[in-house]
């Protein structure tokens, strides 16, 4: 074993490897290369993924230490340890993110014409309207709360933009006056735009934290305003329903959501000005330290600066229109039910989405609810959207007698309310609505249509690696596969069955279940490439998915690298596998693509001595994907979209040197630069897809 080995764990942190994966998207805001508005739009997108990260992982790092304060992880770290390095981590990258926002991108976007108007710096037309507008949609929604005895602290929404004001002098009751807290109200925009004329830009904006810090005095007439700084603070968003106590999920989670935006606090964000002493303050009331505590110099909240991305018209600073392409045949049978099963029947049917359109699949739902034919609908619902047209495609059916089942997730992150609203809509209308098994996300992405031909039933189905949600599948790359192959749909009527039902586990032929046999499965071929690397023959494992945490899996593919197996891992986000580590994993490769869409297709690869098994799923390699989750894996039967999928998911990923990152034995990652062609995968695609 080597010092390295030796000195080092074989496995990486978990929280530090995600902070790695953001200082890569971060590292997309700091690209020259990139529009301004899209460097904008990274900037708002690790904002985004931190208040997520403080509210999951941060909150469970501190359980941890409450918990089992001496317990080490996979990494060798003790909670203590790890919490230590992350907030050292985050720190560092939330100094970075606010350093080019303030001295790169502002700068450059108000050269583009697209200001936001501080305080200090405006005219006296500007403050004449900026007054005005806080007088008549700002300070009538405003509840200025004086903090003493009769005013304790009030209940602050997580992640709510609040300011704490330090007063001076007397009130009308005769009361000091030192300390007040105000709340902007959740239904005011973060960024008000200010009229062309008044702000001498095309685009000029005001920030609602800039109107507030500029009026605020007038809520408190006849005491000195001392100061007024903003804070955030970020809680405990984990869910906790014990499923096996719970008589009906859905209720017992609707009560549970009610005080998810009232848990543990877990970090302050306040103005970098704040005096010590009111930090202090914030700091006691929230049981926080000074390491939970972010000192920021612009918005606690970046993620609102979306909106400059999201509503203006200027084209020439954004990534240029992408139209997904409809391939053949359904660019010509949208709306004509019996010809779109035809070809579903006459081939399999292989969308590589953001690049083909999402509009096959809400074809072939649609085709399935008006079609005469069409006796039922089984679809598996984790994450659609509050107006999504797949969901209405459902309610029509339902409506319209068909026999509709829905296995809506409910425990799904941060989407449980509109799942919530979803079933109870469809149990409206008649669908039967299942919420899965207990302790186990439904996690698989599944729609299968029985449809009568010829006397008998015949299935088709649509299986997916990304969730059905129109709007994610323009930006997220996934997989999709409609099909009517018997070997897959079967036994998919199987899995639908255990779903639906309560009977034994059942035999597949060709899906690989979570929990049962994916896990096993994949060590298996796994281990099948190690006997043929020992053997003296070509052995090959590529991979490709979201995150890589399953001890036993990486312990594998750590022997298949020390077997000889040639291993190429494309991993966007969190990878506790050390690659390159020499004696442990030399013929290990990990990278990353950071880009334009967001990498989420889970691909897997072995040479199965030239058979080349391919399959694609919806689970990563994790211990909740193997164990507490449904998912399936399918493989792809046909030649030539076997080859589409090997070619899209590796050959050409492997070709990118402009957004991939590859992984360094420390867990670090540098940029792939080579002497080659510059060749930008999602571009490549782009134009190769558009057909």
């Amino acid at each position: 074993m080597s010092t390295r080995q030796a000195a080092e764990p074989p496995f990486l942190n978990r929280e530090l490897s995600l902070l790695k994966f953001n200082e890569r998207v971060l590292a997309m805001a700091e690209n020259p290369q990139v529009p301004l508005l899209e460097r904008l739009r990274y900037v708002c997108i690790v904002s985004s993924n931190l208040d997520e990260f403080f509210e999951i992982r941060i909150s469970s790092l501190k359980e941890q230490q409450r918990q089992n304060p001496a317990m080490t992880g996979p990494d060798g770290l003790t909670p203590a340890e790890a919490f230590e390095r992350v907030q050292q981590a985050v720190h560092t990258l939330v100094d970075r993110q606010y350093a080019l926002l303030n001295d790169a991108i502002l700068p450059r976007l108000d050269a583009e014409g697209i200001a936001l108007h501080h305080a200090s710096e405006w005219n006296a037309e500007q403050q004449e309207w900026a007054r005005n507008v806080f007088n008549r949609d700002v300070m009538p929604l405003l509840t200025p709360i004086g903090l003493d005895p009769a005013h304790p602290f009030p209940r602050v929404y997580n992640k709510s933009l609040n300011f704490i004001v330090a007063l001076s002098g007397a009130d009308a009751f005769g009361r000091q006056a030192s300390i007040a807290v105000v709340q902007a109200p959740r239904a005011l925009p973060r960024l008000i735009k200010m009229p062309p004329e008044v702000s001498g830009q095309p685009d000029g904006y005001v920030l609602l934290t800039s109107l507030l810090r500029a009026f605020v005095g007038e809520l408190f007439p006849g005491l000195e305003m001392l100061g007024c700084y903003q804070w955030r603070v970020t809680r405990n968003s984990d869910l906790f329903v014990d499923e096996e106590e719970v008589t009906n999920l859905r209720h017992a989670l609707q009560g549970e959501l009610s005080q998810r935006n009232f848990g543990a606090a877990v970090r302050l964000e306040i103005d970098r000005l704040t005096p010590p002493d009111l930090e202090a303050y914030l700091q006691r009331e929230f049981s926080l330290t000074a390491e939970d505590t972010y000192r920021v110099n612009g918005p606690v909240n970046l993620s609102r600066l979306m909106q400059l991305c999201n509503t203006n018209t200027r084209p020439d600073l954004l990534f240029p229109a992408h139209h997904a392409s409809v391939p053949t045949p359904f660019d010509r049978v949208a709306d004509k039910p019996a010809e779109l099963f035809a070809a579903v029947a006459q081939a399999d049917r292989l969308l590589h989405h953001p690049y083909q359109s999402f509009q096959p699949v809400i074809d072939f739902l649609t085709a399935a609810a008006l079609d005469p034919d069409v006796m039922a609908i089984k679809q598996t619902i984790y994450r659609t959207g509050e107006d999504s047209e797949l969901m209405q495609i459902l309610l029509a059916a339902a409506r319209a007698g068909k026999e509709v089942t829905v296995v809506v997730e409910l425990m799904a992150r941060f989407d449980e309310q509109t799942n919530i609203n979803w079933a109870a809509r469809l149990e409206e209308v008649g669908a039967h609505v299942v919420y899965g098994v207990v302790a186990h996300k439904t996690h698989a992405k599944m729609a299968l249509v029985l449809r009568r031909e010829k006397g008998r039933l015949r299935r088709y189905a649509h299986l997916g690696t990304g969730n059905y949600h129109p709007r994610t599948a323009r930006l997220y790359t996934d997989f999709g596969l409609l099909t009517a192959d018997p070997r897959l749909c079967e036994d998919m009527d199987k899995v639908f069955t255990q779903l639906t039902g309560l009977g034994a586990r059942r035999t597949l032929k060709s899906l690989l279940q979570s929990p049962f046999t994916l896990h096993e499965s994949m060590m298996a071929l796994i281990r099948a490439e190690i006997r043929a690397a020992k053997a003296g023959r070509r052995a090959r494992i590529m991979a490709k998915m979201n995150s890589l945490l399953e001890e036993q899996i990486i312990a594998e593919l750590y022997k298949a690298s020390q077997a000889g197996v040639k291993i190429d891992l494309v991993v966007r986000g969190v990878c506790a596998l050390r690659a390159g580590v020499p004696g442990l994993s030399d013929n290990i490769r990990v990278r990353s693509i950071v880009g334009r869409f967001l990498e989420h297709s889970r691909v897997f690869y072995f040479y199965a001595d030239g058979e080349e098994t391919v399959y694609l799923s919806s689970a990563d390699w994790m211990d909740r994907n193997f164990f507490r989750r449904v998912e399936v894996a399918f493989p792809v039967y046909d030649k030539a979209l076997k080859k589409r999928v090997i070619d899209e998911s590796f050959t050409f990923a492997l070709r990118d040197n402009q957004l991939a990152w590859q992984q360094q034995p420390d867990g670090s990652y540098t940029r792939v630069r080579n002497r080659r062609p510059a060749f930008n995968l999602h571009d490549f695609l782009v134009e190769r897809l558009d057909k």
